[in-house]
């Protein structure tokens, strides 16, 4: 019987992989060796029972280094696995950042940053920006001073960089980028970027905008991470998005447009609002002493608002007993938000700082939170131009009932999902509507 290749025995092999939530739970899963970052998603949002909205990620997180990158959709999980080390271990967890640059380009490269070498003069329209990464013939660049950390130095200096598809460069007289005064930091072809996890604290970073460019071959070796700290939030992000842009180009549009595509064309063979389960449903009428399937389509919609008006009533009714009641602090529009994902409970300012940024700085990333400072109040913290703002939620009374208000009371509402449901549609005083809400699931 002949054998089979050792192309073929790759493909079949399996391998367990163990994946952790942001929760401290963990699931082991068998994978097959050409097993992508996507499909491995895929599979834990499906097992998981999430909605797959294309934006669940893989995380390559180091403690010990203190980095942590999001695997890139077509990368292979066994391959980056095994040159991770002992300590290091995947992590399951939102990233709505992940292709923004793809829809907000602006956003993410600021004009100044941006070089372009085949231009002596003048500056490519900023529409053809992401054309020029994504082509390979085109050479765009990243430029800005940059703090550096020195090798094998607890020392940081600040530097003139760029970056090209070769690799990144310092100068070593100002700013010049004669060839004679570049010296190369890192290159691209052997090396990821990551984000820097807790710089100031391990790394003494100057500032709280630590980033890395570490060579696939290091595992424990912190002496040969090539550290990097920018000023600001959104010079960080420009330096990590044009890294990947400039590592895997077109492969990252492929990513990103796939999804897009599978979700346009399932759309055009289903119908456009109802459910499989939806599908299966009928219109009953249990007026009589047996049920009764309502033909007549008037009829059945007839039935159905007659339903939803008695719904109506008797949510009314509700509302009224529960106002009336001795519990009234522990009646459900004081607690049914605990039931939603979007609401983290009792965590601190920091800790939603930090949840957020890992889900990516993206306008309208939101969550809930109960209120440190007012124990009857809660806080919406919101993300906006890559700044994170926090609002207040107060509770008010009016006629005898309790509402919940973040403007003073001028727009009341009766719980937080009646609230949060309205500044999905609305903004109102916000400086944008809630558009992703932050989640955490246990695997």
């Amino acid at each position: 019987m002949p054998s089979c290749s050792s192309d073929c025995c790759l493909l079949h092999a399996v391998e367990d992989v163990k994946v952790f939530s942001e929760d401290g739970t963990s699931k082991v899963v068998e994978i097959l060796a050409d097993m992508t970052a996507r499909d491995l998603c895929q599979l834990l949002v499906y097992k998981s029972h999430c909605v797959d909205d294309n934006s669940w990620t893989l995380v390559e997180h180091h403690l010990h280094l203190g980095l942590e990158r999001c695997l890139e959709d077509h990368e292979l999980v066994v391959q980056v696995e095994n040159s991770m080390g002992s300590e290091s271990k995947f992590l399951f967890r939102k990233n709505y950042a992940k292709y923004e640059f793809f829809k907000n380009p602006m956003n993410f490269f600021p004009e100044q940053m941006v070089a372009w070498c085949q231009q002596s003069n003048g500056s490519i329209p900023q529409t053809q920006l992401l054309q020029n990464f994504l082509n390979s013939n085109s050479c765009p660049e990243i430029q800005g001073f940059l703090h550096v950390k020195e090798l094998g130095r607890k020392s940081w200096k600040k530097l003139y960089v760029c970056l090209r598809r070769s690799g990144l460069y310092c100068s070593t007289k100002g700013t010049s980028k004669e060839p004679r005064h570049l010296q190369m930091l890192a290159d691209l072809e052997d090396s990821n970027i990551f984000s820097l996890i807790a710089g100031k604290k391990q790394y003494n970073a100057p500032t709280d905008f630590g980033f890395c460019i570490k060579p696939n071959r290091i595992r424990n070796e912190m002496k040969e991470l090539r550290l990097l700290c920018a000023e600001d939030e959104q010079s960080r992000t420009c330096w990590m998005t044009a890294f990947r842009l400039l590592k895997f180009g077109l492969l990252l549009y492929q990513n990103y447009r796939i999804p897009q595509q599978r979700k346009a064309l399932l759309s055009h063979f289903s119908a456009p609002v109802r459910s499989v389960s939806e599908n299966s449903l009928v219109a009953m009428d249990f007026s009589g002493q047996i049920g009764r399937v309502i033909e007549n389509p008037a009829e059945a919609q007839s039935a159905a608002l007659e339903e939803g008006h008695a719904w109506r009533k008797r949510s009314t009714r509700m509302n009224i007993l529960g106002s009336q009641s001795p519990l009234h602090p522990s009646t459900l529009s004081t607690v049914i938000h605990k039931t939603q994902h979007w609401f983290h409970g009792r965590i601190s300012r920091e800790e939603s700082h930090r949840i957020i940024k890992q889900q990516g700085l993206v306008d309208g990333l939101f969550l809930l939170r109960d209120s440190q400072s007012n124990p009857k109040a809660f806080v919406l913290t919101l993300c906006h131009h890559q700044k994170i703002k926090h609002f207040q939620i107060l509770p008010c009374e009016d006629d005898g009932q309790m509402f919940f208000s973040l403007d003073d009371g001028n727009t009341k509402f009766t719980d937080l999902i009646q609230l949060v449901e309205f500044y999905q549609l609305n903004k109102g005083v916000l400086p944008c509507k809630l558009k992703h809400h932050c989640i955490r699931v246990a695997l």
